[in-house]
């Protein structure tokens, strides 16, 4: 497998980025923890003075693989970016990167500026993905813990975000070093969105995740249902293909908000497989539609005054 380079030629010395003018004197980042070494201490200022302009970061999560977490991941950061929120999308799946295929950006290239790693631009979305860091799709990569929290921490530390409202985290499947990465290295997420399909099988390992969120504090923002019952493009007659209400049933038992279920729906694999969002390339659609509720569900508290990362439920 090759990689490519994305060490930053400004990388040595202290960053510039050095949250020196910060008025919140409680910032993880304005002192120095015991023991410290000074690189250390400027990798984490540097780390802190990124996440701080970025309002809510919220993170996809599910512990089954196949449910479409990067379907939501993707549909849910283009549908704030349609409302005129500044988005980002930050693909963690270092194994198994979907983000530049489902939005038509395999063949990028990510460059460095003076400030850092520059993300991809999709409309008004700034994009990072391990995808734009292949030589070939066909490379895979072959790692261990320790280097996939080193890329992790530099997606979040060394890309020019700049000020955003949200940062979207579409994580693989399971409760292992992607997502943990995630959630430590940021340490104040907004919450998580749980992805499930219908059937035992996927609820049983979904179920882990909010195990997962809760022993890290993360607050669990809702649960989605996807491939919830296939409906007939020709007679409407909806079939069960993978049984129903497994995502109900885990919000009602481990005391969740249930999101809502999307349908099977042969334009989002179109979509999907062709580079564009389905909530934006099919907005008139019946699925795109619940998909719009679900994203209203979950940001629309905040048109009236609380946002909606405050009132998750641990």
């Amino acid at each position: 497998m090759a990689i490519k380079d994305i060490s930053s030629p400004h990388d040595s010395g202290p960053s510039k980025l050095r949250c020196d003018t910060c008025k919140d004197k409680t910032c993880s980042a304005a002192a120095r923890r015991e023991n410290e070494s000074d690189a250390d201490f400027q990798s984490r200022r540097k780390l802190q003075s990124r996440l701080c302009r970025i309002r809510h970061k919220i993170i996809v999560l599910s512990g089954k693989g196949g449910v479409g977490k990067s379907t939501v991941a993707v549909n849910l950061a283009t549908a704030l970016m349609m409302t005129g929120k500044r988005v980002g999308l930050l693909d963690v799946d270092i194994h198994g990167p979907s983000i530049p295929t489902m939005l038509g950006l395999e063949h990028e290239i990510i460059r460095n500026s003076s400030d850092g790693l520059l993300p991809i631009q999709r409309g008004d979305m700034k994009v990072m993905s391990m995808g734009f860091l292949l030589r070939s799709q066909d490379d895979a990569v072959i790692w261990r813990g320790p280097m996939k929290m080193g890329v992790i921490k530099q997606f979040l530390g060394d890309v020019v975000w700049g000020d955003m409202d949200y940062l979207i985290i579409d994580s693989p499947p399971g409760t292992g070093d992607e997502p943990l990465s995630v959630c430590k290295l940021i340490g104040s997420l907004d919450g998580a969105v749980i992805v499930t399909t219908p059937q035992k099988v996927s609820a049983v390992d979904v179920r882990k995740s909010i195990t997962f969120c809760r022993k890290l504090k993360v607050p669990v923002l809702g649960v989605v249902e996807n491939m919830s019952g296939f409906v007939c493009p020709n007679c409407g007659e909806i079939t069960q293909i993978l049984g129903s209400g497994g995502g109900k049933q885990i919000a009602t038992d481990m005391g969740i908000p249930f999101l809502g279920a999307v349908p099977m729906d042969p334009k989002i694999t179109e979509a999907c497989d062709t580079g564009y969002a389905f909530i934006k390339q099919y907005a008139e659609t019946p699925t795109a539609k619940i998909m719009s509720s679900i994203i209203q569900t979950l940001v629309g508290m905040e048109t009236v005054g609380t946002p909606v990362m405050q009132k998750a439920t641990n």
